[in-house]
Parts: C-alpha cells; structure tokens; sequence
C-alpha cells in the first residue's frame, strides 16, 4: 500500500512506527503502513495550503473532468475496491461491492455539480438608496478542509468528503480510520491518477494525537467529521474558529402499523437492521410494531434473522460477517448480557465467535439500559409492542441524538404526521431507517447537528458566499 502516492506528504522510510491494518475476520495483517508523526503534520499543512492555491484556480469544467475521470477508474477497479473493503473493513463481499457502486455515484454527483453550483443576483434596487447598484454573489472556496473518517464505510464517506471538496475548489487533508485506511489511501491514488495535483489531497494515518493536531491547526478552514458522539464533541472543544460538520450517532427508530404490509416491513427491517453487521449509524435500532401485529411480525422476524448467513464475507452467501474488532464484539456482548440482566427478554441471537456476533433480537429492554439509549453499533435489534401513535411518537424521540428514522403504514395521514413528529433529519416512509440516497440531504438531528453532507449540500458547507457590487449611478 505504500506505494500509493496520496500517503503523507514526505513521509519516509526512515519511520519506525507503523499501523497494521488487521483482517476483522481471518485477524491476518492485510498492510502495514506508517504512522504519520507531527513533521508529517506539518508536511501537510504545506502540502495543502499550495494544493488550495491550485485547486481554487481549476476551471469548473477541469474540477468536473477529474472527478469522472476517477469515477471510471474507481469503476474499472471494481472488483479490487471491493476485496480491499472487505479485507480491512469486514463487509460481506455483496455489501462491498455495492459500497463502491455508491461511491461511483458520489463522484459523478460531484462532478455534475461543480458545474451547476452558482450564486444569485442581489435586487439592489428594493431599499431606497441602494439603487443605482447592481450586483450578485458567487461561492468561493473556504481553504484546507480536514475531513476525518470511520471504518464502517471506508469508500464512500471519504468519496462523500473528497468529491465535495474537489468540486468546490478547495485542498483536503484526509485522516480515515486506523483500521480501514487503505480504499481511501486507493481512493486518493485513483483521484491522482485522473490528473488531480498530489498536493490538492493529502493521506494523514495517525491516532488520536495526530487528529487533534490537526483539528487545532489554524490552516484548517472545516473540519468534517463522521464518528462518534464523544469525539464529535472533543473536537469542538478545541477546533477554535472553524466551521464544522459533523455526522455523529444514530438511534434509528422504525414504526410498524398494524395496517402496513407487514413482509415488506419485516425485509427492510431485518436488512437495515443487520446489514454491514449493525455497523451502520442509520441502522435500525429500535422497531415499535402496533400491539394488535406484534406477535406476527416478531415472530417473522426472528425467522427471517435466523436464516441469515454468517461467517466468511468473501463467501457470496454471507449476509453477515465480522464486526471490526474483537473489542468492539466484547462490547456488545456485555450490552446485550447487561440488558438481559435487567429483565430484557432474549428471541434469538447473542452468541460471539471472536469478532463475529450473531445478529440478536431482543424485547422489554429497559429503556434506562445502553442497549435502549445508545446508539449499538452492532447486529443488535429491539422489538417493542405500543398502543397508541402519541406514545410511539415519544418513545421514538427519546433519544439525545437522532439521524434517520422509518415508518410502515398504509394511510397517508399517519405518514405524514410521522414526518412531522418524528425527531430526525430523515423519514423514511415505508422503509427502514438505514435508506440513504447519496444525493440527499444527510445530517445529524437533535444534540450533534452541525451541517449536512450529500453531495449538493456539502458543497454548501464547504464554500463562502461573496457579494460582488457595481455602483453605476
């Protein structure tokens, strides 16, 4: 892997320390690559600040050439993508391969709308004393842009910030997870390949010491964050001066009426509950199915949850593979061991083979436990019965922090007072909570929202308006 050229500015091999990026299920050294030290830091800084002074002066046209010209490379590495998702990350190869599909999409979305994304003209004329003025506003680029990634979707949520950033005319600074890396290290070798500058886009691997430099540097014009709640807010505090998104933790919750089609219900449920292993920040988390269909879609749905495959995430069949590391399935064990302790009742699941967690569905989980309250982060589920749409309505909200959320139903009226209850930034109306569509809006709701990402939206975040005016009297 150290032969892509994105990795940190003049980082050598004089480095002694280095990350090995560790296969989630065979637990073999897929890579090791360098740890990037505070010179590499700096290297950077520099790195990007001439990578700013290229990238704002790119024709839009030039910006939208290099973002599908990565997009065939991308496509035409396909297959390869997809084995390095699987490696490092642990998604089933279906799931990885649809995972670069996406980003293929996110490229292309970037490059259309680098030649669309446009300004206004201001009615000077409709104040008195202000006429005699024309003018209009543009979008200028903000400057360095850090954008720091997870390791449940190592392609795409980095394509989500790159493509953006390029479109847009600014230089990036990307830190990916420690422990999936390596499809954006080849991400950034495919965007250099397709004749982007090396030095609009730089590689950082590090840890937490390296990010917070980062963050507190003060050629850093945004920081966008996809992680936890926890460091989200660790990074406010010390960011000083900088605008900032952030797509922190779900708790996705999901309605079922009793008047909904309930096999669709129950497919979309089990798959966005489970895929990618849970390891999805809008997956579902928590289902309330009305009382009077409560027995009938548990009891499919436990069917149909164990009929999932699990094991080897190369093996075709497999709908489930590993969570990423051992400590993260230690993890969850102890939740769901915890919430069982406290009365919640076992359907089927909770059972741990090194990395591997079986996809578990429980019921009457107290809502004072972290399996209720937190966002899991894992083939977890909860299945609770409720009588009324007022009560559903505020034991979904219960939440700090929200994304998406779903609702099955049959009657238009109900959908749309969902959309208007329900405390999220997306409703998904007969689909689970984990639909997302890379053009959309995306963001967090609640405690942890700041900004939005899909495509069109990012750019916004990721530009300043100007206001240009002629005084012509």
């Amino acid at each position: 892997m150290e032969s892509f050229a994105a990795i940190s500015p003049k980082q050598t091999e004089q480095h002694q320390q280095r990350i090995d990026v560790i296969n989630p299920f065979t637990q073999g050294i897929v890579s090791s690559i360098p740890t990037a030290t505070l010179t590499d830091v700096e290297a950077a800084l520099i790195s990007a600040k001439h990578g700013f002074e290229i990238s704002r002066k790119l024709a839009r046209y030039q910006r939208a050439n290099i973002l599908v010209a990565t997009a065939v490379i991308v496509r035409q590495e396909l297959e390869a993508f997809a084995l390095l998702i699987v490696s490092e990350a642990g998604k089933t190869i279906v799931q990885a391969r649809k995972e670069v599909s996406r980003c293929i999409n996110t490229l292309e979305l970037s490059a259309e709308e680098a030649k669309r994304l446009s300004g206004e003209v201001i009615p000077f004329d409709s104040f008195e004393g202000a006429m005699g003025r024309q003018g209009y506003t543009h979008l200028d680029p903000l400057g360095i842009v850090l954008a720091i990634t997870p390791f449940n979707d190592p392609l795409n949520l980095v394509a989500h910030k790159l493509g953006p950033a390029v479109a847009t005319g600014n230089s990036v600074i990307l830190k990916p997870s420690e422990l999936a890396p390596l499809s954006a290290i080849k991400l950034v070798d495919a965007f250099v390949r397709a004749g982007l500058d090396q030095q609009i886009i730089s590689v950082v691997v590090g840890d937490a010491n390296i990010g917070s430099t980062l963050v507190c540097a003060d050629d850093i014009r945004m920081v966008s964050f996809t992680g936890g709640m926890e460091t989200g807010k660790a990074i406010t505090c010390i960011a000083g001066l900088k605008k900032m998104t952030m797509d922190l933790g779900g708790n996705a919750p999901v309605i079922v009426m009793a008047d909904s089609d309930l096999d669709k219900a129950v497919a979309a449920t089990v798959s966005g509950a489970f895929w990618a292993s849970g390891q999805n920040c809008i997956g579902t988390q928590r289902i309330f199915v009305e009382r009077s269909v409560f027995d009938q879609f548990s009891a499919e749905f436990v069917t149909q949850t164990q009929l999932l495959t699990v094991g080897d995430p190369l093996n075709e069949a497999t709908d489930i593979g590993p969570m990423i590391t051992p400590e993260q399935s230690a993890r969850i064990q102890s939740w769901v061991a915890d919430a069982i302790n406290q009365g919640a009742i076992l359907l089927t699941g909770h059972q741990r083979h090194d990395n591997i967690y079986t996809p578990t569905v429980l019921t009457k989980v107290p809502t004072t436990t972290a399996l209720y309250m937190q966002e899991v982060f894992a083939p977890v589920v909860i299945l609770e019965p409720f009588d009324s749409f007022d009560e559903v309505i505020a034991w979904a909200n219960c939440a700090d922090y929200s994304l998406h959320a779903g609702i099955f139903t049959a009657d238009l009226e109900v959908a749309l007072e969902a959309a208007d209850s329900l405390e999220a930034s997306g409703v998904m109306i007969n689909d689970s909570s984990d639909f997302r569509f890379d053009a959309m809006p995306f963001g967090g709701y609640k405690r942890g929202s700041l900004g939005r990402e899909g495509v069109r939206y990012a750019m916004q975040e990721m530009t300043q308006s100007k206001v240009v005016c002629f005084n012509r009297s």
